[in-house]
């Protein structure tokens, strides 16, 4: 089981929890944070006296306040925190549910494990710290059930440009000069239009606004 554990977390009473999980799995040495910037400064400090975290716990979304921080979220941190432990094991205990979001979580940011805040989150919890703890990557049933629904979707780095212009109220006829600008192809109307429309028929959606809504709810723009 890990020896040494960070923990950061702004709400107090998800803090709690995760004490708690921690005392009921025997793990001691544990760490608190409120702040991004604190938690980094504890990983530093670990790595000038020798005894390196063997994971970090931490949210996606830290409020402000009146200590101005540098990290503003735990991606950040969790990249941060990477350049200086990359084999540090991750794991994300956060309110979020876009299966967009938690998949880039794991594909970009290399998560080793994700732990929705909800009901029965300190059971999840525990189970995620002991597989991660063996190498095994954590996520809830229910959760990767979504997110294997959304990677059904094959959505590609093309699809996603599409969608953002459209969202950011790019009009469809215009994204072709934005495309031949930063040389990405295909780039002509009549290309842009097929793309489009393959993917309103795909996720049976009528319209680009009703596509743009349906891809904020997975969380992928």
């Amino acid at each position: 089981m890990f020896k040494k554990i960070l923990i950061a977390e702004d709400h107090e009473s998800s803090s709690i929890s995760v004490q708690k999980t921690l005392e009921d799995l025997n793990i001691s040495h544990t760490d608190y944070v409120y702040y991004c910037d604190d938690a980094l400064a504890k990983v530093k400090k670990s790595i000038r006296e020798g005894n390196l975290y063997d994971l970090l716990i931490t949210d996606l979304s830290f409020e402000e306040d009146h200590h101005q921080q540098n990290i503003k979220d735990g991606k950040e941190l969790i990249q941060e925190v990477r350049k200086l432990i990359p084999d540090l094991k991750v794991i994300v205990f956060s309110g979020q549910h876009k299966s967009g979001i938690i998949d880039s979580l794991f594909n970009k940011y290399k998560i080793n494990g994700y732990v929705r805040k909800a009901r029965h989150d300190s059971k999840d919890l525990k189970k995620a710290i002991s597989s991660v703890c063996i190498n095994e990557k954590y996520l809830s049933l229910d959760l990767r059930q979504e997110v294997k629904k959304l990677n059904n979707y094959e959505f590609t780095s093309y699809d996603i440009t599409l969608v953002s212009l459209l969202a950011q109220g790019v009009l469809q006829k215009n994204i072709p000069t934005y495309l031949q600008n930063n040389n990405i192809k295909p780039n002509s109307l009549s290309s842009v239009e097929k793309r489009l429309n393959s993917l309103k028929e795909n996720l049976n959606v009528a319209s680009n606004e009703q596509l743009v809504a349906f891809c904020k709810d997975l969380g992928i723009i």
